[in-house]
């Protein structure tokens, strides 16, 4: 896919200073990959199509040659969603898998692809322990753009998202598990932003990746402008009926239960551009951090050591999370492409329209 505008590139001037990249692979060692499926057009024949998903691979620590915990949190601001692994994570404070993003009903393939491959990635651990893998993967629905109930999305799939995995900057909208997803009825998808924390004179990074498919026409508020009061044409819903999947990865050290308060501020981040967390929304976000690496906790003694950043230091940390969420969400909206539906057939998700998403900005700014 070639490359999209973002939200900065359209002039939209997003508070807080952006790493290299704007994104989560700003977070040192962070690899995302995707597999992008698009296929056909025409109604829905489960089965047959049209086919328009994929998955989203986000590996934590790359593609180190032996697992190491990955500390993490997590939040759910309303559940009508799934993420698997997280009751491990609220009770261990900390999960082993890359971290997979496909549509509602491939969660059961992502989850066994994912295993195979750490099974097969760190072979020699658990042919020699009695290790398990219990990977972290979860789904938005996309059964307006997609054949969600052909279950198109196969273990090669996931597969190739994982070994597809990079650092630097990484594609959004249209891509990976966001392909056929929806934003405040605009084409939505995938996204992701960055900033730079500065603690003690040493600079960390927050970074984010979402996977936008909530919201509607009349909650959308960018910048503190209710865009979507103006932008009115081609709405697609009665009633919300999405979900967002935030992840926040830091390379700032923390313990499990401080990351559980970061993840909880991706609630305040998609609240910026209007969301009350609707009924029919899973909202759902983690955070990660790369820091106090180690051997994972059944090949360690019985005392471990971890560095951890004082709590009276949050608040910017916070104020990272919020931006940076925000951001993802518009960033995924603006780089994503118009797209048919499929159910119901003779419609489309329209990609907002950056000239007039500017006009309406221009109206409140002075």
């Amino acid at each position: 896919m070639s490359a999209r505008k973002r939200a900065r590139d359209i002039g939209l001037d997003f508070p807080g200073v952006p790493g290299h990249f704007n994104a989560i692979t700003d977070v040192p060692g962070v690899k995302v990959g995707y597999t992008t499926i698009i296929e056909g057009e025409g109604p829905v024949v489960i089965g047959e199509g049209p086919i328009r998903t994929g998955v989203t691979a986000i590996l934590p620590r790359g593609t180190k040659e032996k697992m190491q915990p990955i500390w993490a949190g997590t939040y759910s601001l309303n559940g009508n969603g799934e993420m698997t692994g997280m009751h491990w994570v609220n009770d261990g404070g900390y999960f082993l898998s890359p971290i997979c993003l496909t549509n509602t009903h491939s969660v059961g393939m992502a989850h066994h692809a994912t295993t195979k491959w750490m099974i097969e990635k760190y072979k020699e651990q658990f042919s020699e322990h009695h290790l398990w893998a219990m990977p972290v993967i979860a789904e938005t629905y996309d059964g307006l753009l997609n054949d969600i109930n052909g279950q198109h999305i196969k273990e090669e799939h996931v597969l190739s998202a994982i070994h597809s995995a990079k650092s630097g900057a990484i594609a959004e909208g249209n891509v990976g598990g966001g392909t056929g997803m929806i934003c405040y009825e605009f084409k939505g998808g995938t996204g992701t932003s960055s900033r730079i924390v500065e603690l003690n004179g040493e600079q960390h990074h927050v970074g984010v990746l979402v996977q936008a498919n909530y919201g509607i026409r009349d909650w959308l508020t960018v910048l503190g402008v209710p865009v979507g009061k103006h932008l009115t044409e081609h709405k697609i819903l009665s009633k919300e009926q999405g979900s967002i999947i935030v992840i926040i990865g830091t390379d700032i050290p923390m313990l499990p239960h401080q990351l559980k308060r970061l993840a909880k501020r991706a609630a305040i981040g998609i609240g910026r551009s209007g969301s009350p967390g609707g009924n029919n929304s899973g909202d759902i976000f983690l955070a990660f951090s790369t820091a106090n690496e180690m051997d994972i906790p059944q090949l360690s003694e019985d005392k471990l050591t971890m560095t951890f950043v004082n709590d009276e230091s949050f608040d910017p940390i916070y104020e990272a999370v919020c931006q940076s969420v925000d951001e993802s969400v518009i960033n995924a909206m603006i780089a994503a492409k118009t797209m048919s539906l499929v159910k119901p057939f003779g419609k489309k998700a329209y990609a907002i329209d950056h000239e007039k998403l500017l006009k309406v900005m221009k109206q409140y700014t002075h």
